[in-house]
C-alpha cells in the first residue's frame, strides 16, 4: 500500500478555516467580495492543503493569553477559598485551619498554570 501525500478535509478543517476568513474580514483585512470567494473556495475544498492555501495571506491566530480550562480551574479555586475561610470565621476556631487546604488549592492553580503555558496538550 502507498501512504496518500495529500489528507483529505474533514468538515471541522472546513469550519474552523471558514470560522478564520469570517473574523479576518470582521478584522477589515478582507473585502466583503474576497471573503465570499474564499468561504465558497472553502466549503468545495476536498483536502487541508487547499485549506492551508487560503489562510496564507492572513496572520496566525494568537493563542489565548488565559485558556478556559484553566479560567474554569481559577475560579472553582476562588470559590473554594471564599468558602473555606467563611466556615472558618463563622465557626470561631482558635487557629486559621483552613492554610492547608488554600496551600493545595494554590499549588494545583500553578501546576495547572505551568503546564498550559508550556502548551502541553490535554
Amino acid at each position: 500500500m502507498t501512504t496518500p501525500t495529500r489528507i483529505r478535509a474533514s468538515d471541522a478543517d472546513r469550519e474552523r478555516v471558514a470560522r478564520r476568513i469570517q473574523r479576518a474580514s470582521g478584522e477589515g483585512r478582507l473585502p466583503l467580495d474576497e471573503t465570499e470567494r474564499r468561504l465558497g473556495t472553502v466549503y468545495a475544498a476536498t483536502y487541508v492543503d487547499e485549506l492551508a492555501a487560503l489562510l496564507s495571506d492572513l496572520p496566525p491566530e494568537p493563542a489565548p493569553r488565559f485558556p478556559l480550562p484553566l479560567q474554569v480551574h481559577a475560579a472553582v479555586a476562588v470559590v473554594l477559598a471564599v468558602l473555606l475561610v467563611t466556615v472558618w470565621a463563622v465557626s470561631g476556631a482558635p487557629f486559621f485551619w483552613p492554610v492547608a487546604p488554600l496551600f493545595w488549592l494554590s499549588l494545583s492553580l500553578v501546576a495547572h498554570a505551568a503546564f498550559r503555558w508550556r502548551a502541553v496538550p490535554y
